[in-house]
């Protein structure tokens, strides 16, 4: 009895500590302050942040490998062609390591937004994001304003309302 019981307190345990990671005030950390700034250049593009303060970014770090991001990247890049008008930036920042893999998924899912290859996963990592994908909602003074863990419909009436009211 005690064998069988011991793979069951195994996964109560297991299953503990990966909820403890999960947040449980209110909102996620860091909203409400100012986002980290970074940099990122790849073979093809070069993003810093900050060059896009006085406009509403939703930075999507998000991967190829990811069915989630893949699900969401549609939906995207219906949302910055709606949105770039009333001054919204979607920087989407891909953590794949093969540079080949990235730029034919790019170019296979006509990926037309602002996008930038981070192999080594700095910008990332600075926001704490280890579970792709996962959006920042960053407003015009560069303040993060909200956070989406998990593929989104970007194109929800919602979402759209809150990013046009920044």
């Amino acid at each position: 009895m005690r064998h069988l019981a011991f793979p069951q307190y195994l996964f109560a345990c297991v299953l503990l500590l990966a909820l403890s990671g999960c947040y449980s005030g209110t909102r996620p950390p860091r909203i409400g302050s100012q986002a980290p700034d970074f940099t990122v250049q790849d073979s093809q593009t070069k993003v810093t942040l900050s060059q896009y303060r006085g406009q509403v970014v939703v930075l999507n770090f998000w991967a190829t490998w990811c069915p989630p991001c893949v699900e969401e990247i549609p939906s995207l890049v219906e949302m910055q062609k709606r949105m770039k008008s009333k001054g919204v930036t979607v920087i989407a920042v891909s953590v794949d390591v093969d540079e080949n893999a990235y730029k034919q998924f790019v170019k296979d899912h006509n990926v037309n937004l602002l996008t930038v290859r981070d192999p080594n996963q700095k910008s990332n990592q600075l926001y704490g994001t280890f579970k792709f994908p996962e959006t920042y909602v960053i407003d015009r003074t560069g303040i993060m304003r909200r956070k989406f863990i998990g593929g989104v419909d970007w194109t929800e009436p919602e979402i759209t309302e809150f990013l046009g009211k920044l």
